[in-house]
């Protein structure tokens, strides 16, 4: 977004290069936004750029799945009736014996296969899954997923997350969506409050680029007002991007732990079963108030039909995970997975013995931060919704690509180009511009920035390394001249 306000109709010419506002004022506010504008477009932008490249990319994962693994994902004539699970789990199991049964997700719809997921443990923490066709039980293929993500869906995931650097290159997401934030609050801030003269530009002004302008305008133009179209959706990114990030993550996690924010706990435990005793001073002793658990029985395929019938006749309708118990103390899971609105996401323990569901956690349980969360990771996917999330997604992504490329063509075309620099189209925004801003500001702005930093500790770090190094530049500068 823009970083200096538009010429009026005299050229008026700039203050020496290096140099701060003189005196307090709201200027100088305005003048250290510049500055910390103009520091992250240069050092932050390629991150955004990369972020913003994969996740366009990965806004199209499924109609990717669809034609890298359709034969496996659709069935290949809707049959008249659907078979039992256990039917599908049995021919499942008889092509692929391998590992044990972690799973089975029913068809989203009615082209849809089954999925028979099976934990096999050479594979880490992926899975192996079996499509199956619900209506002659025909095995279709396998997958190894990660969550039930195809292999193409998870390469891209990575790539978004990552870049294929583990944990250390979630640091490259953490930076992009930490900044995201505040360039796109700075940029709004600088282009709304710019003046010509002393009235306020107008919403065509705000809304819509110059296109009769020229050079640096014109470019600057077509970056701050594409910004401002894009601002709602480039924070919402921002923020659901921030919920599960490594730092700000963990952060995020403990402000749900103070104001019991998270999603409530299905209960498992079966009735009348007596959980282990704790043993004292085994920190490995027990699992969320079980104990130690207890071997899990074999799973008997028929099972699966009495959890979803139970399940059923419980309310949950639509796609569903059926997930066999964890141990002999252990209720089944039945859990729906539907994301198009109004989304269904209640889950229900299912005791398959007795045929009876011995609890329950409904999606109207949920307080209303998990429910923020839950929604906006999968807004965030673009799973929220279906197509219609792709396509709010996927010119957000591009225009945000658009805007980080406008921005370094701007810093281009006011590069110095001849001596005189005041002839220049504009330039860089002055070091020290703190010094001008007012003491209210900063005695409200200092505690403000050290509690972000707390609750952002990468933008912390990054902004505390930016502030340094300008500061120790000019210094520099400011030696050299005296």
């Amino acid at each position: 977004m823009s970083s200096t306000t538009e010429p009026t109709g005299r050229r008026e010419q700039p203050a020496p290069a290096g140099t701060a506002p003189a005196g307090r004022s709201r200027q100088g506010v305005r003048a250290l936004l510049v500055r910390l504008h103009f520091y992250a477009g240069v050092f932050v932008a390629p991150f955004l750029l990369v972020a913003a490249l994969t996740g366009l990319a990965y806004t199209f994962t499924p109609q990717l799945d669809q034609a890298l693994y359709g034969d496996r994902l659709r069935v290949e004539e809707v049959g008249d009736r659907v078979l039992p699970l256990s039917e599908q789990v049995a021919a499942a199991r008889a092509a692929h014996p391998e590992g044990t049964l972690a799973s089975v997700v029913t068809p989203a719809g009615p082209e849809d296969t089954t999925r028979v997921v099976l934990s096999v443990p050479e594979l880490g923490e992926k899975q192996r899954t079996v499509f199956v066709d619900p209506y002659t039980a025909e095995v279709q293929g396998e997958l190894t997923t990660w969550f039930g993500s195809t292999p193409a869906t998870t390469w891209l995931d990575d790539l978004h997350r990552n870049l294929h650097l583990g944990e250390f290159g979630r640091l490259y997401s953490e930076v992009a969506a930490s900044w995201l934030w505040v360039v796109v609050a700075g940029g709004l801030l600088l282009w709304t409050g710019r003046s010509r003269g002393q009235r306020a530009p107008s919403a065509r002004g705000v809304l819509l680029p110059d296109l009769r302008a020229r050079g640096v305008r014109r470019t600057r133009g077509l970056h701050a007002a594409t910004g401002v179209w894009l601002a709602l959706g480039l924070l919402f990114l921002s923020a659901t991007g921030l919920t599960w990030s490594q730092y700000a993550g963990e952060r995020f996690g403990r402000v749900l732990d103070a104001t019991r924010g998270h999603a409530p706990q299905l209960d498992t435990l079966l009735p009348g079963a007596e959980p282990a005793a704790e043993e004292a001073g085994d920190a490995h002793a027990g699992h969320g108030g079980h104990g130690t658990r207890t071997e899990a029985p074999p799973v008997d395929p028929a099972s699966f039909d009495t959890a979803l019938a139970v399940a059923r006749e419980a309310g949950l309708g639509g796609t569903v995970t059926v997930t066999p118990a964890a141990d002999a103390t252990s209720a089944w899971v039945v859990a729906q997975s539907d994301n198009v609105w109004p989304v269904h996401y209640d889950r229900v323990a299912v005791d398959p013995v007795e045929g009876e569901v011995t609890a329950t956690v409904r999606w109207a349980d949920h307080p209303v931060p998990a429910k923020l969360t839950r929604l906006g990771v999968q807004g965030h996917m673009g799973v929220l919704f279906g197509v219609a999330n792709q396509i709010v997604l996927a010119p957000v992504a591009a225009g945000l690509v658009a805007v980080v490329l406008w921005g370094y063509r701007m810093w281009w075309q006011r590069r110095p180009v001849r001596e005189d620099r005041t002839a220049l189209a504009g330039r860089a925004p002055a070091r020290g511009a703190w010094r001008g801003v007012p003491l209210p500001f900063l005695v409200v702005g200092v505690p403000a920035v050290a509690a972000l930093g707390w609750a952002l500790p990468v933008l912390g770090v990054t902004l505390a390394a930016f502030l340094a190094v300008d500061a120790a530049v000019g210094l520099v500068r400011r030696t050299r001249g005296a």
